[in-house]
């Protein structure tokens, strides 16, 4: 009854200002104050009154007849019916996946090239990896590999944990116009960044919210492994500390849902060993058409059989997967005697070379091609015809060009071999 009469009054003092006050409406969230409070002016209403009031006597009223349902037109004179066009709204296609992209919005930025760390293993299991559009797994030293996830059409609050950077990750942001997000880098590496034209693309942890690194307090594991980014809060970043925000201009893929018409060869299974310390599978799973990855658990030196565990996003629970799976060979280098010492590689991710994508089952011979610095790599056939990859996450396998490969009853196998 209350708010019936509320109603009545609002409708009747409309041009009066009967509405809330736009200065009482609190910008962190306290309620402003009620515009109707009980007292005198609300003597009438049933939850402060003692009595009703009495009924209104109202006149009775004669409605009159319904009007005649005859159309004033003859059956020659009737108005055409019109047929307004439907209204279609322009998909927008992540041109990493080849999918629609839940946000548009999203698309306009620049994506974030984020390296997530794989070791020691009990920093597992990974955040965010399952949300990124594209993964590149590498050898970085001591037999061990890492991640760098790109980020483009989806965010996280976690992702992580973040680590270090190294030369291969310049080819990565510059493929993808990307922020590289990393947690400090080998002094060498990183006097290296800060003399490119990516110095201002750089993005490291330093006091304060912007960068929004961030310890995952639910974790009880030293500092150093349990530094996370988040992407959501990253873009308030970007537009604080004016960095670049325009659109990059990313070529799209090669994607389609109709297997190539090519020779392929069945793959159930992909294996890939980095080391005897580092080593994994993907596995096909013929109902979704994704491949999902299993970790190696432990080492296989002295004769120890080799065991593993599905690689699990900490975000949400979900298996890892991807619907290409590609190996790529890349030549490793080192610059001189000191940084063969220390095991920094360099890996040249220019020019073309040896590749196998797999995807619905079926595996391919192919090559991969940077036909341009600033745009993701091409896989093509060897007479250089696309190769298209299923819509969806493609993860990379990055291997030395001394790596062999092998394969027999749908499960090929990968050894990563450096000079």
């Amino acid at each position: 009854m209350r708010w019936i009469f509320v109603t009545i009054m609002c409708a009747s003092l409309l041009n009066s200002g009967c509405g809330a006050n736009p200065d009482n409406v609190s910008a962190i969230g306290n309620p402003s104050p009620t515009p109707f409070q009980p007292g005198q002016e609300n003597a009438s209403d049933s939850l402060y009154a003692e009595s009703a009031p009495t009924p209104l006597s109202l006149p009775t009223v004669t409605l009159p007849n319904p009007a005649s349902t005859e159309s004033p037109f003859p059956p020659e004179q009737q108005p055409t019916e019109v047929n307004a066009p439907a209204i279609v709204v322009p998909v927008v296609i992540n041109p990493l996946t080849g999918l629609p992209a839940p946000d548009p919005n999203l698309l306009n930025r620049h994506p974030m090239a984020i390296k997530v760390t794989n070791y020691p293993r009990y920093t597992r299991p990974n955040s965010g990896l399952s949300l990124a559009d594209q993964v590149f797994e590498y050898y970085i030293e001591g037999g061990l590999t890492r991640f760098t996830a790109v980020f483009y059409s989806n965010d996280s609050e976690w992702v992580g944990p973040v680590r270090s950077g190294r030369f291969f990750d310049e080819h990565i942001a510059r493929m993808y116009q990307a922020f590289l997000v990393f947690k400090f880098a080998d002094k060498r590496v990183l006097d290296y960044f800060k003399t490119t034209d990516i110095a201002e693309y750089l993005v490291v942890p330093t006091i304060g919210s912007c960068p929004p690194y961030q310890l995952m307090q639910t974790r009880n594991i030293e500092a150093y492994n349990n530094n996370y980014f988040n992407t959501v809060l990253w873009n308030d970043c970007i537009t604080k500390n004016d960095l670049p925000s325009d659109k990059p201009n990313l070529r799209s893929g090669f994607y389609s849902n109709d297997i190539p018409s090519l020779p392929g060869v069945e793959a159930r299974k992909i294996f890939t060993y980095f080391s005897e310390y580092s080593y994994n599978y993907w596995d096909y799973i013929p109902e979704t058409g994704q491949y999902q990855r299993y970790q190696e658990v432990d080492d296989i030196r002295a004769g120890k059989e080799e065991s593993y565990a599905l690689t699990i996003d900490n975000v949400n629970g979900l298996a890892v997967k991807a619907s290409n799976v590609v190996v790529v060979f890349v030549y490793h280098e080192f610059a001189n005697p000191f940084q063969e010492d220390d095991e920094v590689y360099h890996i040249d991710l220019t020019g073309s070379g040896e590749a196998y994508v797999f995807r619905d089952g079926l595996g391919f011979t192919a090559k991969w091609i940077r036909m341009n610095l600033d745009q993701p790599l091409v896989l093509t056939t060897e007479y250089g015809a696309p190769i298209n990859l299923r819509p969806g996450v493609t993860f990379y396998e990055v291997i030395g060009t001394n790596s062999y490969a092998s394969q027999g009853d749908g499960e090929w196998f990968f050894h990563h071999e450096t000079p």
